[in-house]
């Protein structure tokens, strides 16, 4: 079957009420993770899977911060667009919400609050992408608190069940998944949940129900990282810095991840950095700059 073409989407909602009172007068979205917003790291992530045409949902509050950051996406060679969340409906609403953006395709879709690092190669599965549903699990010492997921060495799924007593694995469900356009008529047939939601287990689970539901398992060297939490916003910023400062690269510059793959040329570039004025992000794409041109 040939592979469509996969949209994104970065859901960032939520009344971000855990982060109080930080978040009664900022958007979580551009508080920083050590030296760049939030919501660059979901986005580096859409990027690094070959993504370029992406959808930020968001709270009516929130977006037009959201978007006066990041606007149309053109000076990153990317098309980004916008919709609202009027109230935190579920992980599964994003997918109503976004159906005349998905028009057909196939999406994944990011949690505005995950960051991935690591060996990326993991997201080249996603870009193969051509039919029914695909999760990515990753191996946590506590799985009692996360989504838990069983499956087959293949990688076929068996179960999914929300913080069971007693898990069937270590492995926990990401905020990462990707899904063909069937998507968007599941999410409209969910019951709300008691929570009053229209939960992303259910989806899964109906392509479970179909034989549909694969896991990639994500393997040691790769972090996966949420940051619905003071401390772990905390926690994320500083190993993000122990990283870059040890490696001397950025994570999530989604500048030069446009630069590299070839979205933008250098005069794109040029005036990016016009707009940056001095500081240690512009000097650090310069130099990122002199490497792709050959030092020219």
């Amino acid at each position: 079957m040939a592979r469509k073409t996969i949209k994104g989407i970065v859901l960032a909602g939520g009344s971000g009420t855990r982060l109080y009172p930080i978040t009664r007068v900022a958007c979580k979205q551009l508080l920083p993770i050590y030296d760049k917003p939030l919501i660059y790291y979901p986005l580096s992530t859409l990027m690094l899977a070959g993504v370029r045409d992406i959808l930020v949902i968001s709270t009516p509050s929130d977006l037009p911060t959201i978007e006066a950051l990041l606007g149309d996406g053109s000076r990153l060679g990317l098309t980004i667009s916008y919709r609202t969340q009027e109230k935190p409906e579920g992980i599964a609403q994003a997918f109503i919400i976004g159906a005349d953006f998905i028009d057909g395709d196939n999406v994944m879709l990011i949690l505005g609050d995950n960051i991935f690092y690591g060996a990326y190669d993991f997201l080249r599965q996603a870009g193969e992408f051509t039919q029914g549903a695909l999760i990515f699990g990753y191996y946590v010492k506590d799985p009692q608190r996360y989504g838990v997921v069983a499956f087959e060495d293949g990688g076929r799924v068996l179960s999914i069940e929300e913080k069971p007593a007693r898990p069937k694995s270590n492995y926990a469900v990401t905020g990462l998944y990707v899904y063909d356009s069937r998507v968007i008529e599941i999410a409209r047939s969910l019951t709300p949940s008691k929570r009053g939601e229209l939960e992303i287990t259910d989806v899964n689970n109906a392509y479970l129900e179909k034989g549909e539901l694969r896991l990639v398992k994500l393997e040691r060297g790769i972090a996966w990282l949420d940051t619905g939490t003071c401390e772990s916003m905390l926690d994320a910023g500083n190993f993000i810095a122990t990283i870059e400062k040890r490696q001397g690269q950025k994570i999530a510059c989604i500048e030069e991840i446009a630069y590299r793959a070839g979205y933008i040329d250098r005069r794109r570039m040029q005036a990016i950095l016009g707009s940056m004025g001095d500081n240690a992000y512009s000097s650090y794409l310069k130099e990122v700059v002199r490497e792709v041109d050959g030092g020219s």
